[in-house]
């Protein structure tokens, strides 16, 4: 299967290693300039750079797109790509609006071509493990999440600069960039809260430079904190009246995790990414649905990102945050 890739920041490298792990062929890229476009083909062995995406797409040796580019970007690539005839696999966070979001799955669906969601949490083996193991919690009392990471993009931003990443027009922010991951965990692991609110370290330009999403459930809470403009120790932990589990890691890396059940002189520890990264079960996943045609699974999973964007969109709206996309 060949893969054709949008974009050539760093995470496109990350999912290329795991797209040649799994015996995926990284097979062309498509950037702006030729010259960043032929460093990441370079690295990867890739056939053919673009520099007109519209061309690529034409390109019948290609199966499958992946997208990671700016965000606000997303939705137009994607549909592109869908017309075109490409199974997509699409970065994180998915579109910027619902309205994107309900429009491009029903395009897949029509069409009856593959659209993944490239987040990392629901195909880690680590937190299926974990899900499995909530009930030996007891009443779940309180959920946490910390994904805090000073941005390379930051201090450019202090200085009055605009990257992407912090740019309304690109739907950028910490919500939408870091926090979006503890929404998935979250979510995940839980299911929809009753009530899901946003309260953000705002910026001039309105865009959120950190901030918490609270979880309302009916007996407990859950908070997602993301920060792109400080860092932290990254930590998820889940707290029952019998125990608690605390993964010392990003919601998006969900390493090795710990379970202490009250009394006990020693946790019991989960760690089943066997030295893979955590792209690496992502791409293993979207490979082995494309393969065998699983397109309930596709659709399963789809529903499960459509869940996301409602709830991270309407808390979103409801902090004032406001992207360009939202006019359209």
């Amino acid at each position: 299967m060949k893969i054709a890739t949008v974009g050539t920041g760093m995470i496109t490298e990350w999912l290329n290693t795991a797209f040649q792990q799994n015996g995926l062929e990284p097979y062309a890229v498509y950037s702006r300039k030729q010259e960043t476009g032929q460093r990441l083909a370079d690295l990867y062995g890739m056939s053919k750079v673009y520099t007109d995406l519209d061309t690529m797409l034409a390109d019948d040796q290609i199966d499958c797109v992946y997208i990671a580019s700016p965000n606000s970007l997303h939705f137009s690539q994607a549909m592109k790509a869908l017309n075109a005839g490409k199974h997509v696999i699409l970065e994180k966070p998915f579109v910027s609006t619902i309205e994107e979001c309900r429009t491009l799955i029903a395009t897949a669906k029509q069409k009856h071509l593959f659209l993944f969601e490239a987040i990392t949490v629901p195909y880690n083996p680590n937190y299926q493990k974990v899900r499995e193991n909530l009930n030996r919690l007891g009443e779940l009392k309180w959920v946490q999440c910390n994904f805090s990471q000073y941005s390379s993009k930051y201090d450019k931003f202090k200085n009055n600069e605009n990257p992407n990443v912090f740019n309304p027009e690109f739907s950028g922010g910490a919500l939408m960039d870091i926090n979006i991951y503890n929404a998935h965990f979250i979510t995940g692991l839980l299911g929809r809260p009753r009530r899901l609110t946003y309260t953000a370290n705002m910026a001039a330009n309105g865009i959120d430079t950190s901030g918490i999403l609270l979880f309302e459930y009916d007996g407990f809470l859950a908070a997602g904190i993301g920060c792109k403009d400080s860092a932290s120790e990254n930590i998820c932990q889940i707290q029952g009246d019998r125990g608690y589990i605390v993964i010392h890691s990003a919601s998006s890396i969900c390493a090795e995790a710990e379970i202490w059940i009250r009394g006990a002189k020693e946790p019991e520890i989960i760690n089943l990414c066997e030295g893979h990264g955590a792209h690496y079960f992502e791409v293993l996943h979207f490979k082995r649905m494309m393969e065998n045609q699983d397109w309930e699974g596709c659709c399963r999973m789809l529903d499960y990102s459509m869940e996301v964007m409602e709830l991270v969109h309407q808390a979103r709206l409801e902090a004032g945050i406001r992207f360009s996309a939202d006019q359209k």
